[in-house]
């Protein structure tokens, strides 16, 4: 499995949610609107502990029933009032922050696709997964409730004590008593609880890569009867997500507990002392009532305190974990374009060195010194043993992976110096193991063309790749071939990927054995057709079978990361042992990376 980055061990929440401020900005009105409004309403719901001291200093003590109905008249509207801002403030925060969510996740799809291939070799699909879903979705309930609350409850509890303060200082100081204990609390609270978010949110990512892979290779697990063994592993990481997830319920527990029980004997140290005082007649007991409802209507943003942490915990974790991808830095553009052509044409590698950015370091790089020159419209089969580097000198070409050292150029044009873009637009690629989207397979082999290719070039395309099969498909062209083109046999996918890779008529194909999957028959009908678009292409073709070699007008051997000759098919075969090994091997052999 890919791994991830390890997750930064001192980091502050604060300064990790400021980081969406940039997503945040163009919707800051309507939010600083909402929060504003749910301040105001929860405002006023303190005015009604005063409402009823009123009513019970004044229309309950004299009697006077038409000021107790105009009281509970006051409470009404206070009631619907507060109720109606309440209203007010989710419908203000609904569709800016839904857009803040789509506008992220666009982003992050959109790094994605520009990370090169090395972030996605390192990478676990699943951690992706869950930062495109789960994570996002906690930043959206994050900015809807717990970043709106932290502030209003704050104003509600200052305003709340203030009020209690004024209508008896000493109980006031009652109330205050338990206030230093929770905030430490809450501190230890916070620490804690971010270490186990950050733990659970990468182990739902886990969870997600093994469901992924299951879902996606469930022939592979059928076939060889591993249901049992991906079971216990899906069950072993469940178990761990759920002892996470426990783990957080307790200290999220503890610190209700801590939150509720002290402020809860607080209010019960104030009625005991506030009733002595009203018996005594220090204190009207409208007075008293007016304290203990001020204090009852705080029992919420305070008991809220433990729940508004540990969201906002959760939500700078996931915003840690989005911007561990935000920040991995993407495929440059292009180039300096400083560098002239020079008269060479064709494809040539000089001096390329490649080593992988997780290779054991002072370890032999997989390429080591290219030198190869592939002439204008020529055609050059690359041959060698497994683990030789094949696959991925081709991927080199477009630029799927950066050269360690040395340059490639296209008709003389260092290809760091194009546009990446204009580079890929220039080659076409077909990979041993085709890759086919949830798509119609039109759509599937015109991806390899730009916007002007239709009818034609697509029939062109699969008649050169024998691909006539798609006609008595359901839908023709038309049909959906499924996630990958599980659909299809491996020899249809190979026969569409070619498709795809000569629809475009290029001016370099970088062909990855795109013939292995196929029968001797179609094979020979394939490489007649494809004789006549190489015809007009400069081509890179990795071979393992002499039929596939004979395509070529020249023959590369790889052996050890290094090219030791280069000739014809049958200079190759008479002068060179290793050549003449690897061509008479019965078995077919299969590359490394």
């Amino acid at each position: 499995m890919a791994t991830t980055p390890e997750p930064t061990k001192d980091r502050s929440a604060v300064r990790t949610l400021l980081r969406l401020w940039p997503y945040v900005r163009p919707v800051r009105t309507r939010l600083f609107t909402a929060a504003f409004v749910a301040v105001v309403a929860s405002c006023t719901g303190l005015v009604i502990p005063l409402v009823l001291k009123w009513m019970v200093d004044g229309p309950v003590a004299d009697g006077d029933t038409a000021g107790i109905w105009l009281g509970a008249l006051y409470l009404l509207l206070l009631g619907f009032a507060e109720a109606g801002l309440f209203g007010l403030r989710r419908w203000l925060v609904a569709r800016p922050l839904s857009n803040v969510e789509a506008e992220m996740r666009a982003d992050l799809y959109r790094r994605l696709q520009r990370l090169p291939v090395a972030f996605h070799d390192r990478w676990a699909s699943g951690q992706l997964l869950s930062r495109g879903t789960t994570d996002l979705m906690l930043l959206r309930m994050f900015l809807a409730f717990p970043l709106t609350f932290l502030l209003v409850n704050s104003v509600t509890i200052l305003v709340g004590v203030i009020i209690m303060l004024l209508q008896d200082w000493t109980l006031g100081l009652v109330i205050l008593g338990p206030a230093l204990p929770v905030m430490v609390m809450c501190v230890i609270f916070e620490r804690r609880y971010a270490v186990v978010a950050r733990r659970a949110q990468d182990q739902v990512g886990d969870l997600t890569t093994v469901v992924e892979e299951s879902v996606l290779g469930i022939r592979i697990i059928k076939g060889f009867g591993r249901h049992r063994s991906q079971a216990r592993a899906f069950r072993d990481l469940s178990a761990g997500l759920r002892g996470t997830e426990l783990r957080k319920a307790r200290l999220l527990a503890t610190i209700w507990a801590v939150i509720v029980t002290l402020p809860e004997v607080a209010i019960g140290a104030a009625l005991v002392l506030g009733s002595v005082q009203v018996a005594d007649g220090e204190l009207s007991a409208g007075t008293l009532v007016a304290f203990l409802s001020t204090a009852l209507a705080l029992r919420w943003p305070v008991d809220s305190i433990g729940f508004l942490l540990a969201m906002s915990q959760e939500a700078a974790t996931a915003t840690e974990r989005y911007f561990e991808v935000m920040d991995e830095r993407p495929e440059e553009e292009s180039g300096s374009g400083t560098e002239p052509a020079t008269g060479d044409g064709g494809l040539r590698f000089d001096g390329v060195v490649f080593r992988y950015p997780d290779a054991e370091p002072g370890s032999p790089p997989t390429l080591d010194r290219i030198d190869l020159h592939i002439r204008p419209g020529e055609s050059m089969a690359l041959v060698g043993a497994t683990g030789s580097g094949k696959t991925t000198l081709t991927a080199l070409v477009p630029r799927l992976h950066e050269t360690t050292a040395g340059r490639i150029t296209l008709d003389g044009e260092d290809i760091t110096a194009m546009p990446r873009a204009e580079l890929r637009a220039k080659v076409a690629v077909a990979f041993e193991e085709p890759t086919l989207f949830s798509a119609s397979v039109g759509e599937n082999v015109l991806m390899g063309a730009d916007g002007s290719a239709g009818a034609a070039e697509l029939e062109r395309a699969l008649g050169v790749a024998q691909a006539a099969f798609v006609h008595q498909l359901p839908q023709g062209t038309a049909t959906q071939v499924g996630e990958q083109g599980l659909s299809l046999s491996g020899g249809q996918r190979q026969r569409l990927a070619l498709a795809r890779a000569v629809v475009g008529t290029p001016r370099f194909l970088v062909l990855d054995d795109p013939l292995s999957a196929l029968d001797v028959h179609t094979e020979a009908a394939v490489e007649a057709a494809l004789r006549q678009v190489l015809a007009g292409t400069t081509a890179l073709i990795v071979a393992h079978r002499p039929s596939t070699v004979l395509l070529a007008d020249r023959v590369a051997l790889l052996s050890g990361g290094r090219i030791t000759a280069v000739g014809t098919h049958q200079e190759l075969l008479r002068g060179n042992a290793e050549y003449a090994h690897l061509m008479s091997g019965t078995g077919r052999q299969e590359d490394d990376r």
